[in-house]
């Protein structure tokens, strides 16, 4: 079993590498999706960040992506396992349609996530909770630090990619 403290960095890391690259994959830097990341993503290049980075970290806060499924089945993980982290899958997927959101980035961050965090809690030793405190830092990193540079980035990453 690794130590909880050791352990949250590099959760912190993987669910990070995790949400954007499937939020990427789902093309949520494309275009806003819903109306609030159109908002955001306008607001983020208007203060200098980048418009497809702004509009995938609206995406982030205003409805259910690839970070709020990982949350969620980490918390869901944590609390009940395996079946505690299908039922947040469930969840999400509920929300997204609740949301008008018409892809799937949170429901397939969800399954993501619960294949990952049941491999390495099961084989490599994390702790269950380091995934939940490692997923609010990798959201911190993207949306609470700078989001005009974490936008540009973003904006960066997509151009190279798509």
């Amino acid at each position: 079993m690794i130590d909880l403290i050791p352990a949250i960095p590099l959760a912190a890391v993987i669910c990070l590498l995790l949400f954007t690259a499937l939020d990427i994959f789902w093309k949520l830097p494309q275009k806003g999706g819903v109306s609030g990341a159109d908002v955001i993503g306008k607001e983020l290049e208007n203060s200098g960040g980048d418009l497809n980075g702004g509009w995938m970290i609206g995406n982030i806060i205003s409805s259910p992506d690839a970070s709020a499924g990982t949350l969620l089945a980490a918390c869901g993980y944590y609390a009940w396992g395996i079946w505690g982290a299908l039922i947040s899958i469930v969840l999400v997927y509920v929300g997204a349609r609740i949301c008008a959101d018409k892809g799937f980035a949170g429901t397939s961050g969800a399954i993501c996530a619960t294949l990952i965090i049941w491999a390495l809690t099961s084989f490599a030793g994390f702790p269950p909770e380091s995934f939940i405190a490692g997923c609010v830092i990798a959201i911190f990193l993207v949306e609470g630090i700078s989001p005009k540079h974490a936008s540009r980035l973003l904006g960066k990453i997509w151009r190279k990619v798509s």
